[in-house]
């Protein structure tokens, strides 16, 4: 047999073997590896991203109360001075029985130093303990708050969800019928409303449906609701603490709408130009379901977030607003506890703010990687 016969025959059998088979059972360890290497990597990037944005929410909380209160602190005049000239100009004591007095009234030791002061404040945080009120001598902050939150937070509410409603419906219809007289009415409408501060609306209102037109009796609306009047979940207690917040709530919508409106119409009619609403087109889908499947739930997106924020500055409510109209919300104790430099007071609520909008900003933050995981890709990236 010659060589060349050889190769031949050699080259031959070669290529009949069969190849080798892979292994059923490789092929699923393999996959279960690739898998449980994925699911690692994924619960590494979640942790980090979640452990990431918490720190900086703490960091934002520790920033903003060290800050409020050094700054609190650089105001003129103080409840706690006046107290203790009182005492000396008046009963005759002396600097450290008069500082003592108010140390032990206002829960409070004016001759600690700013450092100790501090170190006081903190430990008071760590433990929930916001501290008493300096004008009100015995009074916690914290109660302090909890009798005029609740009716900041109905009011705003109120006013939150009715203008983000319908400002997401006008939104809608001014996207899809732009050019009309609808569209340029609205716009114009929306552009005025938002740039009208809402303390000047609610001094316009109060001027025209209460002083000239005699439509609102501004003397029976002042206060949460009227005396005398069954406190609970009732008809009647509802409608009168509505009646009571008609004109915080008024203000709040007018002003906010017209935002709601304008930026609902401009994310709708971007979402109106992509590819897979032309291609949702072209199939034949009903008109019904590409404005709420396809193009409404994508125009809410970038409205998620404002939505949410809105929802952290409700516990701060208004202070113009409610001092204006004489409503017992946070923003008028805020207000009074300015007046009077009750630092505490001050101190509380601006906290109490602060940490509503940063957990507003976090929950949004979470929920929208929910809703869009490309952002929590992005932030695992990064």
């Amino acid at each position: 047999m010659t060589d060349s016969s050889r190769i031949s025959s050699g080259t031959t059998a070669t290529s009949a073997d069969p190849l080798p088979e892979l292994d059923e059972a490789d092929e699923a360890s393999a996959a279960a590896a690739s898998s449980a290497e994925w699911r690692r990597r994924h619960l590494v990037g979640t942790i980090r991203y979640v452990a990431f944005r918490v720190l900086r929410a703490l960091l934002t909380i520790f920033v903003v109360a060290t800050a409020t209160f050094f700054l609190v602190r650089l105001l003129p005049g103080s409840p706690l001075d006046v107290y203790i000239n009182e005492q000396i100009t008046q009963y005759g004591r002396s600097y450290e029985e008069a500082a003592a007095a108010a140390a032990s009234l206002f829960s409070f030791d004016p001759t600690a130093s700013p450092v100790e002061q501090y170190l006081d404040y903190l430990g008071g945080l760590v433990q929930g303990d916001l501290g008493s009120s300096i004008t009100a001598p015995g009074t916690p902050v914290a109660s302090m708050i909890g009798q005029y939150l609740p009716w900041t937070l109905f009011s705003v509410g109120i006013a939150l969800v009715i203008s983000f409603v319908s400002g997401v419906a006008l939104g809608m219809v001014m996207a899809y019928r732009r050019g009309s007289w609808f569209d340029h009415v609205a716009t114009a409408f929306g552009s005025v409303t938002q740039s009208i501060p809402s303390f000047l609306l609610a001094i316009m209102l109060i001027v025209i449906f209460g002083v000239k037109l005699g439509w609102l009796p501004l003397a029976d609306m002042r206060g949460a609701y009227t005396p005398g009047v069954e406190i609970g979940f009732n008809l009647t207690f509802i409608m009168d603490a509505l009646f009571h917040a008609a004109l915080p709530i008024w203000c709040y919508i007018l002003t906010s709408v017209g935002g709601w409106m304008l930026v609902m119409k401009s994310s709708t009619v971007q979402v109106l130009g992509d590819d897979y609403v032309q291609v949702a087109r072209a199939r034949g889908l009903r008109t019904s379901r590409i404005q709420y499947q396809y193009v409404g739930r994508n125009a809410m997106l970038p409205m998620f977030t404002a939505f949410m924020l809105s929802i952290g500055f409700l516990v701060g409510g208004s202070i113009l607003v409610e001092t204006i109209t004489r409503y017992p919300g946070i923003g008028q104790l805020l207000y009074d506890s300015i007046s009077s430099r009750d630092y505490t007071t001050i101190q509380g609520v601006l906290l109490l703010t602060t940490i509503s909008v940063v957990i507003a900003n976090l929950a949004a933050d979470f929920l929208y990687s929910t809703i869009d995981p490309r952002v929590r890709v992005r932030g695992q990236e990064g």
